[in-house]
């Protein structure tokens, strides 16, 4: 019988790598903390020193989807809705804010052990071991 990977590898370090990247991901995603800096009035890009803001966004947004309703084979109207959807995407995920939360040092280093060890065991199981 062969191991994980078809190899001789070894599933048990295959599943006990598994098991430790799952949880060292988990606790590492769990200790992060999202937040974003935006409303309605909040300045998405610069065009020539003017901040377009997301409500500035939403005015090209509201005459695509008009132009959409009143012809549906209008082409800037389609051209409107979807590059202010684009814009307003963009700006939601380059206004997100990612940071790590205060854990201590101990946490921290289980964290990484967790991972790095776990993808080490889950690869060496993919390894022959018989050469």
């Amino acid at each position: 019988m062969r191991g994980a990977g078809g190899t001789d590898g070894g599933a048990e370090h295959f599943f006990i790598g598994l098991i430790m990247m799952a949880g060292g991901g988990y606790l590492f995603l769990h200790n992060i903390d999202v937040s974003l800096g935006m409303g309605l009035g909040y300045r998405y890009f610069g065009l020539w020193g003017m901040g377009i803001t997301s409500g500035m966004v939403l005015i090209p947004f509201l005459f695509g989807i008009g132009m959409i309703f009143y012809n549906s084979s209008n082409v800037l109207g389609w051209l409107l809705t979807v590059m202010s959807l684009a814009m307003l995407a963009f700006g939601v995920i380059a206004q997100t804010r990612l940071s790590l939360r205060n854990m201590s040092a101990f946490d921290l280093i289980t964290i990484l052990v967790l991972l790095v060890g776990g993808l080490g065991l889950f690869l060496r199981s993919l390894r022959d071991h018989s050469v």
